[in-house]
């Protein structure tokens, strides 16, 4: 049995996907209402992908006649932000949702692009669940996510427990439900899903729980808290408490000692941090402006450097030949590299061909420093102080 409903693409003030936001930083919803909702080209791609990955979800459990099928994803294909890799990304996708699915006693029940009332727990709360499977007391949210800058798990991810808190609410009345398992399908960063379960229980404890925190938020209370979670907030660049942290190293009285401790290495490091990333952000805001007719004091809009291009390359090309210039020179031979020719050849065909035949083989990473709440297990591997910053090449 299948369900088929389209909701509108728009976000509530305490939007899920900003849950994490809302949830720590509590007046960052209201503020971002203040801003313009700017949308880049790689949100509008994920958009794409995900209508393309419904359409195939439409195709394998509602019974959408091929023909329209076939001219939907032709459509899809032609337009202007499509890659090829979002094809197989997307089957990837359905592949997951299928193996769920094939993996009941029986036919359960599955619902794509579910509109989700989220009220109970988030005033005005609504959020749009990708795909919900639903069977043998098993409650599956699976979210497709087409981004490869921020891995995204799904262990506490407060996105999908509000997608599952909705799912609850709209399907209890109709199935006994013991356990809700949350997936995410994240192609561009994992080559497996990632996944988390959760009891009932536990899940409605913590939907309470966030109650007074999601009021707080809805009213635009509390103070504003800077954190991992700034990364997606339209207010991000001109935040001043974000601004006032990340300028500010030291907030306690001068240092006696020539040298800080690693204490304060661990401290100073932790408000720095992504203060590059911030200022180029920044920076590009106010050319914005600039650019648009506003004033940043200080500041100008200049012309960057410039670049040069061939009128004619095959004219060009062949004016050298003709000169006498070795054809050699004017063409550069280089072998593709693992991660290029994944990308070329697709994440199966890249594994049958090249790492199952051990052509490819993984090199460990070399060490990086990164927060202690970072998902990655600790570096085990024990070196040197001398020998930490030695070439490699040359050991």
């Amino acid at each position: 049995m299948t369900n088929i409903a389209h909701a509108e693409r728009d976000h509530a003030l305490l939007s899920a996907s900003g849950a994490r936001r809302w949830l720590h930083c509590t007046p960052s919803a209201r503020l971002e209402a203040t801003l313009p909702d700017t949308t880049s080209e790689s949100a509008k791609r994920g958009t794409l992908a995900h209508e393309i990955g419904e359409l195939k979800l439409q195709k394998a459990f509602s019974g959408i006649p091929t023909r329209k099928y076939n001219a939907a994803l032709k459509k899809f294909k032609e337009h202007e932000l499509y890659e090829p890799v979002i094809d197989q990304h997307t089957d990837m996708y359905l592949e997951y949702v299928q193996k769920i699915v094939h993996a009941f006693p029986s036919p359960p029940y599955v619902a794509i692009e579910r509109r989700l009332d989220l009220t109970e727990y988030v005033p005005e709360g609504f959020g749009t669940g990708d795909c919900i499977v639903i069977g043998n007391r098993q409650l599956h949210i699976i979210d497709y996510k087409n981004g490869q800058g921020v891995p995204v798990p799904a262990e506490n991810n407060p996105q999908m427990m509000l997608y599952a808190l909705g799912a609850l609410r709209a399907y209890r009345m109709l199935y006994d439900i013991e356990t809700i398992h949350m997936a995410i399908v994240q192609p561009k960063v994992w080559d497996q899903p990632s996944e988390w379960s959760i009891s009932v229980t536990d899940l409605l404890a913590w939907g309470e729980s966030i109650k007074p925190i999601a009021q707080k938020a809805f009213k635009g209370e509390g103070e504003y808290v800077v954190g991992s979670h700034c990364g997606f907030c339209r207010a991000r660049n001109t935040c001043r408490a974000r601004v006032e942290q990340l300028m500010s190293v030291e907030d306690k009285a001068p240092m006696k000692p020539p040298l800080i401790s690693w204490d304060e290495v661990g401290d100073v490091l932790r408000r720095a941090e992504g203060i590059v990333s911030w200022y180029n952000s920044l920076k590009e805001a106010a050319l914005a402006e600039v650019l648009m007719g506003g004033s940043v004091p200080g500041w100008k809009a200049v012309e960057g450097r410039g670049s040069r291009r061939y009128t004619d390359l095959d004219a060009a090309f062949k004016h050298l030949l003709d000169n006498g210039i070795d054809e050699a020179v004017l063409f550069e031979r280089k072998p593709l590299t693992p991660p290029t020719l994944e990308k070329v050849l697709g994440k199966k065909q890249y594994r049958e061909l090249l790492e199952e035949p051990g052509h490819v083989i993984k090199l460990s990473g070399a060490p990086a420093l990164a927060p202690a709440d970072d998902p990655r297990p600790a570096y085990s591997d024990q070196i040197k102080p001398e020998d930490a910053f030695k070439d490699p090449v040359g050991s």
